[in-house]
């Protein structure tokens, strides 16, 4: 029984659109995208999901805590067993991990424990990477938690960073490098049961 997958959504939906191409190339093994939920009725991510016949749906407006509730109702409703956050601009409360644990993907365009937590998004990650003057950077699938990306670890790639670069430059090549790959790739392992979490370790299993 393939595992459903739904994708959380804000904005223009590049991550969702390497999850659709996997999907298109049976790459999302024993995994399907049953649903994009986004938090904007404006956001391009849906017309992606539109095209690719998956249903869409838009959280309502309101206060963490009722948008989280609102959400982790529709998840069960779908019967989702997999969220993915692409790109989700939202906060959400613990209720939404403590209905899917260890079941929430998050991709971050950085190399965990570096660039990330509170305020470190968009280009905002690339920025502070480039005024650290670090050589390389790239992209991260973790679990969330409570914690603003601070979840268990399951995939990193690194990216170079070119001596002329700009936030735009190294945010596309983290993108086409490192996170449209490492994303379903990640989905991929989650939904052929091959992620074990110990800690905060996480353990690829071996294909049966």
């Amino acid at each position: 029984m393939a595992k459903r997958i739904a994708v959380l959504v804000s904005g223009g939906g590049t991550n969702l659109q390497a999850l659709i191409d996997a999907q298109g190339r049976g790459e999302l093994v024993n995994g399907e995208l049953a649903a994009v939920l986004s938090s904007s009725p404006e956001a391009y991510a849906l017309e992606r999901a539109k095209r690719a016949g998956i249903p869409g749906y838009v959280l309502p407006r309101g206060d963490a805590r009722a948008v989280t509730a609102a959400l982790v109702e529709r998840l069960r409703e779908l019967d989702i067993d997999l969220v993915v956050m692409a790109g989700f601009m939202t906060i959400v409360t613990e209720e939404l991990f403590q209905a899917y644990p260890n079941a929430v993907l998050n991709i971050h365009p950085s190399l965990i424990p570096s660039f990330c937590g509170v305020g470190c998004y968009g280009l905002h990650v690339h920025e502070k990477a480039l005024a650290y003057g670090v050589k390389v950077s790239g992209a991260t699938v973790h679990f969330v938690t409570e914690e603003c990306d601070a979840g268990p670890i399951v995939l990193q790639r690194a990216a170079e960073v070119l001596p002329d670069d700009t936030p735009e430059t190294l945010q596309r090549r983290i993108m086409e490098q490192c996170e449209w790959k490492l994303l379903p790739q990640a989905v991929s392992l989650f939904c052929q049961d091959r992620l074990k979490v110990e800690g905060r370790t996480v353990r690829i299993l071996n294909a049966e």
